[in-house]
């Protein structure tokens, strides 16, 4: 029997491309159809995102990508998060009168990483010209593209703000000293001409290695640079910390910094194997969730009912809660990751999962590591709990988004899966030279000594953002992910899941009604939590809803289609290529033929 879908799970055997909005998806299937492979296909879509949703992510953002190249057989992690600047120290930001990093503003910015990132990911990996990946970001960007609903709703709530603090963001957002509206053409040229000026300087070298290399060092080591370095040097303004502020990157930092590429880290689900970021990224906590339900038969479970939800639902709790205490940058801290996916562990923590919902942060104690989780545990009991926000300005405008997502398969067997984020039009004022802003990555990071998590100059964020790459006996077969801050390996487990177990449909898996739990503190200032508390759509039933609850969960119902925007990319071994991408928003799409 067919499972009722929203729309038709995409198929075909030349490519596919599903993103999280329309026109880049769009864009990221015509350079497949010039002929170019996923690494092409997934540069183009990415800088388009940065232009159509830039409430969600742009040019001074992330970005992290699990890849598969057919060719070298390799599967790898592009990390293009950039690190903290030199003078990001803990003395510095309390001397400046904060003891919580804000969500947005100049003193939250770390260096921007995404654009070497796919700088990288099209030297190394892409076959085309620079011209041809960012062409159609500029056309976009000068010529105009429809204002989403969402985008014109944020800049709304933001607009007073804008006037009054961030004069160049109002510059940029408000033409005419008006909200733009929904659907009407809105242009950014400035940034037009940052990315023309860049493929000049790109263009006046010969070849198309080199020709990227130029364009790297006009971002990092030019213009751009240097744009960036003026800007935090002369400009104070206001944020979250409700006080005006100076950033401490300088044109320094990002000539010292590049993108590097990495091992993922696997774990198995039966007969899967998942490939994720390093505990720099929060994509271990997927890993550690399968790890403790492996020991659950989910799959005699109905996926909608009290039981499943329940169970994964405290799993994921036990995983987060480990995520506060030993995640970090595994450069600057030892992160025991091969003790927290063990048999071992596992078992241990499996235990805890009882018949109630758990009220309380429940980290595992690994040995050695005592003092630190001691430390946590005494800082997070500091700060109190309430509603778990997510990115930026949410005191101000809309809450929900934060990132977007890309898979892309080529007709070679060429994956990439992919997370940008930050640069938000919410993180930073605009820099007015470049028509873009910076991150407030830096939120992450907390002001408390000796945590893997802590402040310093050089180390990563750990971030929320976590592609997916799956394999299916040993062999690499989908890619897949999607925004949404903590949700996202919540969102995507619980995606995975069904699809493992329930649903051989990957439109099917992505329809399902979603859910999540709020327990845990959040990523994302003011870094609150909700104790035992957990979102579902509202369509999982009346019963279920109302045994969790009796469970102990703090249920809150959502709309029957509100939670989450997964997409995700599949090759069968026969060559068969499917993709889908959720309805939900009604702006992902998926492509391929």
């Amino acid at each position: 029997m067919t499972s009722f879908t929203t729309r038709p799970e995409i198929l075909g055997t030349f490519g596919v491309v599903t993103s999280t909005h329309w026109i880049a998806t769009a864009v990221g299937m015509g350079i497949l159809e010039r002929g170019g492979n996923a690494f092409d296909a997934a540069v183009a879509t990415g800088f388009v995102l940065q232009v159509v949703e830039p409430h969600l992510n742009g040019p001074g953002g992330d970005l992290p990508a699990i890849i598969h190249s057919a060719a070298t057989g390799r599967t790898e992690v592009i990390c293009g998060q950039g690190p903290a600047p030199a003078a990001a120290t803990i003395a510095h930001y309390r001397a400046e009168g904060i003891d919580l990093i804000p969500g947005n503003g100049l003193l939250s910015t770390v260096i921007p990483g995404a654009f070497d990132g796919w700088m990288l990911m099209l030297r190394d990996y892409g076959t085309m010209a620079l011209r041809d990946v960012l062409e159609p970001a500029i056309h976009y960007a000068e010529h105009g593209h429809p204002m989403l609903a969402r985008v014109s709703a944020t800049i709304g709530g933001l607009a007073d703000f804008f006037r009054q603090e961030w004069p160049t963001s109002a510059a940029t957002w408000l033409p005419g000293n008006a909200v733009p509206a929904a659907e009407a053409l809105f242009r950014n040229p400035v940034l037009a001409e940052t990315w023309k000026r860049i493929l000049t300087e790109a263009e006046a070298v010969p070849g198309r290695e080199a020709g990227i290399e130029a364009a790297r060092n006009a971002f990092y080591r030019g213009f751009v640079a240097e744009a960036i370095d003026r800007f935090c040097r002369e400009t104070e303004v206001m944020d979250g910390s409700g006080a005006k502020h100076r950033g401490v990157l300088t044109a320094q930092d990002m000539a010292g910094w590049q993108a590097t590429v990495e091992a993922p880290l696997y774990g198995d689900y039966h007969d899967w194997t998942i490939a994720k970021t390093g505990p720099w990224g929060q994509g271990p906590v997927l890993l550690q969730g399968l790890k403790l339900l492996e020991g659950f038969d989910l799959g005699a479970m109905d996926p909608n009912g009290p039981d499943y939800i329940h169970t994964v639902i405290e799993a994921m709790k036990l995983a987060y809660a480990d995520r506060e205490v030993y995640y970090g940058d595994p450069d600057f801290h030892d992160v025991p990751m091969q003790a927290l996916l063990s048999d071992t562990y596992a078992a241990e923590r499996r235990a805890l999962i009882g018949d109630t919902a758990s009220l309380d942060l429940r980290p595992g104690l690994v040995p050695g590591f005592e003092g630190q989780r001691d430390r946590t545990l005494a800082m997070l009991g500091r700060m109190g709990t309430g509603a778990v926000y997510e990115p930026t300005m949410s005191h101000l405008s809309e809450k929900r988004g934060d990132t977007v997502h890309i898979d892309v398969i080529d007709r070679w067997g060429n994956m990439v899966s992919t997370t940008p984020s930050g640069g938000w039009l919410q993180s930073s004022p605009i820099i007015p030279e470049l028509g873009f802003c910076l991150n407030s990555r830096a939120q992450m990071f907390w002001l408390e000594e000796g945590l893997p998590t802590s402040l310093a100059p050089g180390k990563r964020p750990r971030t929320t953002l976590t592609p997916s790459l799956a394999l299916r006996n040993g062999k690499p077969v989908m890619a897949f992910g999607t925004p949404g801050g903590d949700q996202q390996d919540q969102w995507q487990l619980a995606f995975f899941l069904r699809y493992a177990h329930h649903e051989g449909n990957l439109q099917a898996a992505i329809d399902a009604p979603l859910f999540h739990s709020t327990h845990f503190p959040a990523s994302f200032h003011p870094r609150t939590s909700s104790p035992g508390g957990m979102l579902i759509e509202g369509r999982v039933g009346e019963a279920t809803i109302a045994e969790l609850r009796r469970r102990g969960h703090q249920v809150t119902v959502a709309g029957d289609w509100d939670i989450g925007r997964l997409t995700a990319a599949r090759r069968d071994p026969s060559g068969l290529l499917r993709a889908a991408a959720t309805p939900r928003l009604m702006q992902a799409y998926a492509a391929g033929r």
